[in-house]
């Protein structure tokens, strides 16, 4: 995946000041102005300010999502927020310091902030409106076509011309996953906790099966260059793996590593209910990469079984291209692996079902893990799809 220079445009606004309050925020190629990701999304009782910051990290955790290495401009119809993360205005407020904290983690260095006309931002306008409307709600990305997704799979780089070997060796050739989500289950629309194997293990519904009907058959032009279909074990992982392993004409191969997150107690719940029952733990584990509920795994007990699986794959494929099926959770820490970057880069991203993800690896014994990863392509989705549909889930 190339960088490119990208464009973050952002609106945020309450109605009552404060009042009901929600934020647009907007990720364009900037030499093409094509849309990459938008996000809107409902605060609840804020400020104006508020919903303004609030969308200005949204819209930076696009950027590091779905243009990670690019260079950054945000552009904003709020002159107090430009202002101030410019650094030419002091942050008076404990509520926007904490926000500008946040966003100024998340901007790449060099990252430049432009006031523009409210006129300019009408993008970023109509998606705040339409979030406090309740018309939209979470990440929509863009779809791709197919010789885009053929050119992410078939040319990480020339060295993948390199006749492939069993294990590494010097001058292998990469070895190229393409993840794929597990498509919709109940527990998705429904937006309740849904980890690995010790979970309820819902069954996809006949939407989750259409949709990664739909990415299978986008797929099926390259089912000569895939030389196996790996899943998690988890039910609903199994199907989707099992649809798209008919269409390319290929057994599934299962890979435990892959699994979900267990959540523990808390799996089936909702954040809602979890929050009633547990405030104290949803709030020692939201952001957190050690804690675990009770029952469950953390984020770093995750990352070192995910990390044992793709080692597992790299050493059976190498030098080959491969897809698996897996989870929110696993494809994240396997993208943040890949770009080199800590875990928590994992709360950085969104991911939809059924979506498709492209990572290379290639040996190298200079770096710590003995392999550099590329990423080639994130969260893509057949024509015809969006992201809106349940793309604001997190499981």
């Amino acid at each position: 995946m190339t960088a490119r220079p990208v464009v973050v445009e952002v609106d945020g606004g309450s109605r009552g000041n404060p009042g009901p309050a929600a934020y647009g925020a907007v990720l364009r190629n900037a030499e093409t102005g094509a849309v990459i990701a938008e996000s809107a999304q409902r605060l609840g009782a804020a400020t104006n300010n508020v919903a303004e910051y609030s969308g200005l990290v949204t819209g930076l955790r696009l950027a590091v999502a779905h243009a990670p290495g690019s260079d950054v401009e945000v552009r904003m119809d709020s002159r107090f927020v430009v202002e101030q993360m410019s650094g030419r205005w002091k942050i008076k407020h404990t509520d926007m310091r904490l926000l500008a904290m946040q966003a100024t983690e998340l901007a790449p260095p060099g990252t430049t902030y432009t006031w523009v006309p409210r006129e300019r931002n009408g993008h970023a306008d109509r998606l705040a409106n339409e979030a406090l409307d309740g018309t939209r709600s979470g990440v929509t990305t863009t779809q791709t076509d197919r010789d885009s997704l053929i050119e992410a799979v078939e040319s990480p780089d020339e060295r993948t011309a390199q006749a492939p070997a069993r294990g590494w060796s010097r001058g292998a050739a990469a070895t190229t996953l393409i993840l794929v989500r597990h498509g919709v289950t109940p527990h998705t629309a429904a937006k309740r906790f849904s980890g690995g194997l010790a979970s309820a293990n819902p069954a996809l519904s006949d939407e989750g099966r259409d949709q990664v009907r739909a990415t299978a058959e986008w797929l099926a032009p390259l089912a000569e260059k895939i030389d196996a279909v790996v899943a998690s074990p988890v039910r609903r992982t199994a199907e989707s793996a099992q649809i798209l392993a008919d269409v390319l004409g290929r057994d599934v191969e299962v890979e435990p590593g892959f699994a979900e997150m267990e959540f523990g107690v808390w799996d089936g719940l909702t954040f809602a209910e979890v929050a009633d029952r547990d405030q104290a733990g949803l709030d020692a584990w939201l952001g957190s990469l050690d804690t675990a509920p009770q029952g469950g795994e953390s984020f770093r007990t995750v990352e070192a079984r995910v990390l044992s699986g793709l080692s597992s794959v790299l050493e059976a494929h190498a030098g080959r291209t491969v897809a698996v099926l897996s989870h929110v959770t696993p494809i994240k820490t396997l993208v943040a692996h890949a770009l080199g970057a800590p875990l928590g880069a994992v709360f950085c991203m969104e991911l939809s079902p059924a979506s498709v993800t492209v990572v290379s690896f290639y040996p190298d014994p200079t770096a710590a893990a003995g392999v550099r990863g590329s990423l080639r392509l994130y969260n893509a989705l057949p024509p015809g799809r969006d992201g809106f549909d349940a793309a604001a889930s997190a499981w």
